[in-house]
């Protein structure tokens, strides 16, 4: 029987699914944002992203609030916040370091925290663990862990969703490990996928999305769309144009430079594709 009590960061086309999904099979979950029309909107029923229909959002029974007392007993936190670029193309982590800030003021002995922010290696326990501890005055990996679940939400794509896609986790240790994996594993149908460690789950997400940014190029070069000739091939896969649309685009992601820059793995860690869809 799992007895975590959930809390959410962030409510934006990532987080929201998951808190959503989260409401619908453990009691009283918490989805948390600092935005408060974003707040006012959802518990209204209104979802601008579009991720989640008014009828689901109303009956989940997700408890949505921007008070950061509403999750003062919670011991398992998700935090789904955007990690975009500064204007010199580098890895903003602010996001990351405020939200970071936020549950280590409620931090509790025992709790997890796992992220699912895009970022290269290291972050999770190199930069946002010791935020965590400075706030909370709590050890790391002691008095709380932490763990790293990279987020796969494909906007606006109503056939993979959240509980569809493979999930990878990542733990501190291996009991941590194992909680994440339960966690996800309550709601996520399509599997789940432990990484043998956080830097590995990270560097994971950057493979991904390098592939993901170079089919997008390739399908928005004319020429690309017309090589037919290799579609065949094995790890060659089709990419076929959109009629009548604009280029393709999902979302200006960490740009390889800046996800490089540290991603550096210890000796004897090898980065892991994600399993397929």
């Amino acid at each position: 029987m799992l007895n975590e009590k959930i809390a959410v960061i962030g409510l934006g086309y990532v987080g929201l699914p998951v808190a959503i999904a989260l409401a619908e099979k453990f009691h009283n979950v918490v989805g948390f944002d600092i935005k408060t029309s974003r707040v006012a909107a959802l518990k209204a029923g209104e979802d601008d992203t579009r991720e989640v229909s008014p009828e689901r959002l109303k009956s989940s029974g997700l408890r949505i609030t921007g008070e950061i007392e509403d999750l003062r007993d919670r011991d398992f936190f998700i935090v789904a916040v955007p990690t975009p670029i500064d204007r010199n193309r580098q890895p903003d982590l602010r996001p990351m370091i405020s939200a970071s800030r936020t549950v280590g003021k409620v931090l509790r002995k025992g709790s997890i925290v796992v992220y699912e922010s895009t970022v290269y290696p290291g972050v999770t326990e190199e930069v946002c663990g010791p935020v965590l501890a400075e706030v909370s005055g709590l050890q790391q990996g002691i008095d709380f862990h932490v763990g790293y679940s990279p987020e796969r939400i494909n906007p606006g794509d109503k056939e993979h969703t959240f509980e569809r896609i493979v999930k990878v986790v990542a733990g501190d240790n291996e009991e941590t490990l194992e909680k994440i994996a339960a966690v996800y594993g309550a709601v996520v149908e399509a599997g789940i996928h432990r990484a043998s460690s956080i830097k590995v789950a990270e560097a994971a997400k950057v493979i991904e999305n390098t592939q993901r940014d170079l089919n997008i190029a390739l399908m928005n070069d004319p020429h690309g769309r017309r090589a037919e000739g290799g579609k065949d091939e094995m790890e060659f896969p089709a990419l076929h144009a959109r009629p009548g649309r604009r280029p393709l685009h999902r979302r200006r992601s960490l740009l390889p430079d800046g996800q490089g820059r540290r991603a550096r793995l210890s000796p004897g860690s090898h980065p892991v594709r994600p399993p397929h869809q």
